[in-house]
């Protein structure tokens, strides 16, 4: 009796994140989550402020570079904070609690339930595009894009190799329809159509105001947003010194390599008021090279697979963000329960896929998402800033022991452009979304104050929230990592 209690003890103190993500998983994450619907859709946000192909295409070569020197960031900063929550724990590391609470609020609250309702939305409009001669009902796309969010929800809750799995599939997927574009280009230039991709063509148009090309810079880097997503999963990698790394080093030169050649295959098929006038861009290209089978069928169907992998990657890393800040002791104790039969942090993933499906019956998501860029480009930068603070403030000892040591320079120059990212939008058109983003992270001051550094609570909130959490983990069979009761 003595000896199965002994194990039962020992099994429960085994009950948390496990690494079973490999190196091939951990690249189709970074390039599940990079390449969603956006190459498909609408390259054109870099073409309209770069104004000639020519331009466009070194502003995207120049973006990868970015995204480059940004990964090389993230992999120090993931091998020296090896925990999971990416973005969230490299903050609260480097400036405490409030900041890395500001970024945790508005990504619970906007930034990931709102990005995963706008793609759930491309996915379910392209999924049935086939089948609809008509404009598709929204409450049709809603209720399709809800069901494939559930889906995925479900998987990622029931089995962590399920979910890398699904991701693997749906990454290789849209890699297959990404090089049916590149091939498609190919062809084309063979057959001697070189003129779109030649002198006067490629530089017709070019802008040479540094705020023209500033702004085609932006589109673009936003474009690889993404790239820092496997951080989030540190804990869950295997052998995360090595493949965290690697995996970055693979992933990024491959999506920048992709990306430039759809680009080129783009531009030597359609000419750049063709692109400019299409509301999506691999259609066009799609209807002019494969006719209406390719354009009706075959790239919508491609649209859809890419969009699912971009959810799936989103939901398996961003669950685990919140999963971090809880058990940090800013989020509720729920989100940093673990099931103790599937190993995943179930309440954090139905937390996630809810908020997202809630947020598509609530109105124009797509407004929302306007606010966020600011945002975003903020946590990056607080993140890099970051790394810079505790290369000064760690022990020398932790510093010298650290797994990869980067040059300085990397994290300076990506400190310079990530403040050049943020200063620039201010001085482009109307700043009203940007100031409103700001507003959005400043609105978790008060809630910091009044919920997370505040411990005080009322004796029937507490009695009430106690009973809802225990009635939580009896229907998900969930436990606090490690507890032992």
């Amino acid at each position: 009796m003595a000896k199965e209690k002994e194990e039962e003890h020992e099994s429960l103190n085994a009950i948390k994140l496990k690494p079973r993500i490999t190196l091939f998983s951990g690249c189709a994450i970074i390039i599940g989550v990079i390449v969603g619907s956006g190459i498909f859709v609408s390259p054109k946000g870099v073409l309209l402020e770069a104004g000639s192909s020519g331009m466009a295409l070194l502003v995207w070569f120049m973006s990868g570079v970015f995204a480059m020197i940004g990964a090389i960031c993230y992999s120090e900063l993931g091998t020296l904070i090896p925990k999971s929550g990416g973005d969230y724990a490299y903050i609260y590391e480097a400036f405490g609690p409030l900041p890395a609470f500001l970024f945790l609020w508005v990504a619970l609250v906007i930034i990931n339930p709102t990005s995963l309702a706008i793609i759930g939305i491309t996915c379910a409009t392209y999924a049935l595009q086939p089948f609809y001669s008509c404009p598709i009902p929204d409450v049709v796309i809603n209720i399709f894009a809800a069901a494939i969010i559930a889906l995925l929800t479900f998987i990622n809750c029931w089995d962590v190799r399920a979910a890398t799995r699904t991701n693997d599939f749906f990454t290789i997927t849209k890699l297959l329809a990404l090089i049916t574009i590149i091939s498609c280009g190919v062809v084309w230039l063979v057959l001697g159509n070189i003129e779109n991709l030649t002198m006067p063509d490629i530089g017709e148009g070019t802008q040479t105001k540094p705020s023209a090309v500033a702004m085609a810079f932006y589109s673009g880097v936003f474009s690889f947003s993404g790239f820092s997503y496997l951080n989030f999963v540190t804990e869950e990698l295997k052998n995360p010194f090595k493949n965290l790394p690697r995996a970055i080093y693979i992933s990024i030169p491959m999506v920048t390599i992709i990306y430039m050649l759809v680009n080129i295959a783009y531009f030597s098929v359609l000419t750049v008021d063709e692109i400019l006038e299409s509301d999506a861009v691999a259609i066009t290209f799609a209807d002019k090279m494969m006719g209406s089978i390719g354009s009706k069928v075959l790239m919508p169907i491609f649209v859809s697979f890419s969009c699912v992998g971009s959810l799936n990657g989103i939901l398996i890393t961003c669950s685990r963000m919140f999963f971090s800040g809880a058990r940090n002791g800013q989020l509720p104790e729920l989100f940093a329960m673990i099931s103790i039969r599937q190993v995943t942090p179930i309440p954090s993933l139905i937390f996630l896929g809810g908020t997202s499906i809630i947020m598509l019956f609530i109105g124009n998501v797509f407004e929302l998402i306007n606010y966020l860029s600011f945002a975003e480009s903020l946590v990056v930068f607080a993140s890099v800033a970051g790394l810079l603070k505790l290369r000064y403030s760690l022990p020398k000892e932790q510093l010298e022991t650290r797994p990869i040591k980067i040059n300085i320079i990397f994290p300076v120059v990506f400190f310079i452009m990530c403040l050049f990212l943020l200063i620039l939008p201010f001085f482009h058109n109307e700043p009203y979304e940007l100031v409103y983003g700001v507003l959005l992270v400043l609105s978790g001051i008060p809630i910091y104050l009044l919920f997370v550094s505040n411990q005080w609570r009322p004796a029937f909130f507490q009695k009430i929230w106690i009973a809802f959490t225990h009635f939580v983990q009896k229907l998900f069979y969930c436990i606090p990592e490690l507890s032992s009761t």
